[in-house]
């Protein structure tokens, strides 16, 4: 029975048997003796994207009390759930990522913290996902972007959207309108702005 601990597009936290690319967390949102999820589903403003495998750590997975071991199917949904890359194990991608994200607004790189407070705002109505209105044309948003249409999420490449399943992406299809943009608006505004994120496998 796999754990709750895999993290869909729309930010929930789900059992699936998924493998994805990178891991990350959002604090201690877990109980270790039973390996299960708290009520609770953030105990900390930086939800960070992090390596799968680091300088060969081992953890045992929601097994102690530093922090909930989340997983991803690549980094776009990552992203779209309204994580950011972590400045320890991808200090190169934060650092690209914190870039764009001071390219696009115009402003000098912002800090960890500053980024995470403007996040958590874009990323959250409550308890729930924050679903944003997406302003133009579908063309219009950057590669890396992800959006929902039809009950599903979908990530945007080169013209294509890319339904996310449990087993990874479905094959592309031209999608022509949404009802809502999943990733936050600072981070589609850092994505047009040159951050490129890691994409599974499977979109190919």
């Amino acid at each position: 029975m796999p754990l709750q601990n895999r993290v869909t597009p729309f930010g929930e936290i789900v059992a699936l048997p998924q493998r994805g690319l990178f891991t990350g967390n959002r604090g201690i949102i877990h109980d270790p003796a039973t390996k299960t999820l708290l009520s609770k589903r953030w105990a900390s403003r930086a939800w960070l994207i992090c390596l799968r495998d680091f300088q060969g750590r081992r953890r045992e997975v929601m097994g102690g009390r530093s922090w909930t071991e989340l997983f991803f199917l690549d980094e776009a949904v990552a992203l779209a759930a309204g994580h950011r890359p972590c400045f320890f194990c991808r200090r190169e991608a934060a650092q690209r990522f914190q870039a764009c994200w001071a390219s696009a607004k115009d402003e000098p790189p912002p800090s960890a913290g500053t980024m995470d407070a403007v996040l958590h705002g874009e990323r959250l109505e409550g308890r729930r996902k924050r679903l944003h209105p997406i302003a133009g044309p579908l063309a219009a948003l950057p590669d890396g972007a992800v959006v929902a249409a039809e009950g599903h999420a979908f990530t945007l490449r080169a013209g294509l959207a890319h339904r996310w399943t449990a087993d990874g992406y479905a094959p592309p299809r031209r999608l022509d309108s949404a009802d809502a943009l999943l990733t936050p608006p600072s981070t589609v505004a850092a994505l047009r702005s040159g951050y490129r994120p890691v994409l599974h496998p499977s979109i190919d």
